[in-house]
């Protein structure tokens, strides 16, 4: 007798084993048909996602998921990869395939061929997935020896795949899946038949080195997104196109913001409209600084290298760290703030009565990141972050972290982001510091959050090798995640470093460490800044707030007269006294995304006034200058 329990507590019977499908089928034939797999928990367990085909042979308690269950769309995502590698090698034989994982809203597979994909070969492609998902044929779980699984590998001329299989270790078995005449190396699970797989569109095809190392073959990587429905595909194919728009590296090139060229990769070329929106970001965070006990610093960029192994940046890190050499001297030019913050932390001896101590700095970093995964202002090599690091003691650690969090609330909602994820990042397999002292750290930073009223999820493994940490990420206009902000409880680096304080007993003391940045990378914020507004960015940020155009050469020098009156009021103003038609002059500043446009002609002139038109085209009509700076200043201290 086997006994099967279902999520909502009731309890089914059965008089022997009994295959996930079996159970399913019990309970109805719509959610038979509906089933792509079984989530089984066993007494003392983890849960286990399996197959429908899978065999419960014991007490245990199980879930149906269905494709409204998210393991079950990283289903389908997962079968999806399976069937493009299916259509591919019906389509084109000698291709190899190589790996097919899931990926955020789709999943990709690498593929060996001897000439690049194109873009009629992916529609091929699709088409043939379309056709083979129709056939429904049952997709079938095997188990081999590993042996014979690089021997029939190897016979098929698929040679990547028997490496992988050869490289499994040896405790693990070796499981195929079989849809028709297709059989792909795979742990599964995987959907019972490929009629389950009915929503997907493939998307781009671009290079990967095999297994990621580029002394290898470069192989061609085809990326598809599945779903599903077809209304769920239809709205994330709608928000591409409404990112591609979006997207800051164009509106970068359109509104004469910054530019990167190949001489200097993964770094930014500033133009003056885009360092104006730098600075304006700025002055709001020293701002920030100042208004919440604060002291802003300046560390070094270059630090010798003995540092770097002592804080442990080295030995886990080492990859990413540019370096150059002086006088015999190994130098390490820094990925990040916080070595320098404890050398100026430890250049006088400190009352408990001091702390917590709060430094701030706009730090210049460089981290030699890979080329292949640099992408415009969203992953760089040389980047100001608006570091902080707190020092302080224990007792102190809850307030400070739950203060910090409701600081960071207050500057997202002013940059317009008001919707906050928030993740628990834990202790990696690869880190520093004793079991206790994370256990410490990371329930310091849970509890800070449930004070705060934030609800979190815990991301295993994912937090730095030198303390766990809270990730703040952004939700933007079109529905797309941004992790920015960060604070990392740190019991490890102001020990090895050699930071102390005098406690109320005379005794000295380690303080702890808290990492925080708010905005994170100042180029990534500003790129996502860039994207979430469509280049529209709020008055307060706009690099020019209103252009002042003539109608005629006579109307010419009053509107020099306006725009020297603006600027002197800190408004970031220019004229246009160009001999162009006034609706040319309009449909080009408006096409900058400028907030406002002034008209300015002889009846203007004569009156004292303006004709004011507002972003998009908006027609706010005609009133005194005073009248419209006002509105202005009012709109800049909106922050709207």
């Amino acid at each position: 007798m086997v006994q099967i329990t279902l999520p909502d507590g009731s309890q089914r019977d059965f008089p022997g084993p009994v295959t996930v499908s079996d159970v399913a089928q019990s309970i109805g034939a719509g959610l038979a048909k509906a089933a792509l797999a079984g989530r089984v928990t066993r007494e003392g367990a983890e849960p286990r996602l399996v197959d429908t085909s899978f065999v419960i042979d014991s007490d245990a308690q199980l879930a149906i998921v269905t494709a409204k269950d998210p393991d079950g769309l990283d289903l389908l995502r997962h079968s999806t990869a399976h069937l493009l590698a299916y259509a591919v090698k019906e389509l084109f034989p000698e291709a190899q395939v190589t790996i097919g994982p899931v990926i955020d809203n789709g999943f990709y597979y690498d593929f060996s061929y001897k000439r690049p994909f194109t873009p009629e070969d992916l529609a091929l492609i699709e088409k043939k997935m379309t056709e083979l998902a129709r056939k429904n044929e049952t997709v079938v779980r095997e188990e081999w020896k590993r042996s014979d699984a690089v021997e029939f590998f190897h016979s098929i001329g698929e040679h990547y795949k028997a490496e992988i299989i050869a490289s499994i270790p040896a405790e693990e078995g070796i499981t195929l899946y079989r849809e028709g005449d297709f059989i792909d190396l795979c742990r599964g699970p995987h959907v019972p038949s490929t009629g389950h797989l009915k929503v997907f569109k493939l998307m781009s095809v671009a290079g990967a080195y095999w297994r990621g190392k580029h002394e290898n073959e470069m192989l061609q990587r085809i990326y598809g997104t599945a779903w599903a429905t077809k209304d769920e595909q239809a709205a994330y194919l709608k928000m591409l196109e409404e990112a591609e728009k979006r997207d800051h590296r164009k509106l970068g090139r359109e509104l004469g913001l910054f530019h990167m060229q190949e001489e200097a990769p993964g770094l930014i070329f500033w133009h003056p409209k885009g360092w104006t929106i730098w600075q304006q970001v700025e002055q709001y965070m020293r701002n920030v600084y100042r208004d919440n006990g604060y002291e802003e610093i300046k560390a070094p960029q270059i630090l010798d290298l003995s540092l770097w192994k002592k804080t442990g940046h080295w030995d886990n890190y080492a990859e990413n760290i540019f370096t150059t050499e002086s006088e015999n001297r190994m130098y390490g030019l820094k990925p990040m703030n916080c070595p320098g913050h404890v050398q100026i932390f430890n250049a006088g001896l400190h009352s408990y009565r001091e702390l917590p101590i709060r430094y701030g700095e706009f730090g210049q970093c460089h981290r030699n990141e890979p080329s292949g995964s640099l992408h415009g202002m969203m992953r760089v090599r040389g980047f100001t972050q608006d570091d902080g690091h707190i020092f302080c003691t224990e007792d102190q650690l809850q307030d400070e972290c739950a203060a910090f969090t409701a600081l960071l609330q207050k500057v997202y909602a002013d940059f317009g982001f008001t919707e906050i994820l928030y993740k628990v990042a834990t202790r990696p397999e690869k880190r520093i510091g004793s079991d206790e002292v994370w256990d410490k750290a990371e329930e310091a930073l849970m509890e800070s959050l449930r004070r705060t009223g934030c609800e979190y999820e815990v991301t295993p493994g994912e937090g730095a090798f030198y303390g766990p940490k809270i990730e703040y990420t952004l939700k933007d206009a079109i529905g797309r995640h941004w992790q920015c902000g960060t604070i990392q409880v740190d019991f490890s680096m102001p020990e090895r470093l050699g930071a102390e304080y005098v406690d109320a007993n005379d005794q000295r003391r380690t303080p702890v460490m808290l990492h925080r940045a708010i905005l994170g990378s100042f180029e990534r914020f500003i790129g996502m800044l860039i994207e979430n507004h469509a280049g529209a960015l709020p008055a307060w940020l706009a690099p020019n707030h209103v252009a002042v155009c003539c109608i005629s050469e006579p109307s010419a020098e009053y509107a020099e007269k306006i725009t020297l009156s603006l600027k002197k009021q800190g408004f970031r103003a220019y004229a246009d006294l160009r001999g162009e038609k006034i609706t040319r002059k309009i449909r080009e500043h408006s096409m900058q995304k400028l907030p406002y446009i002034l008209v300015v002609g002889e009846k203007e002139r004569e009156n004292g006034t303006v004709a004011v038109r507002g972003r998009g085209g908006v027609d706010l009509g005609v009133m005194p200058l005073e009248q419209f700076s006002e509105c202005l200043q009012q709109d800049i201290s909106a922050r709207v």
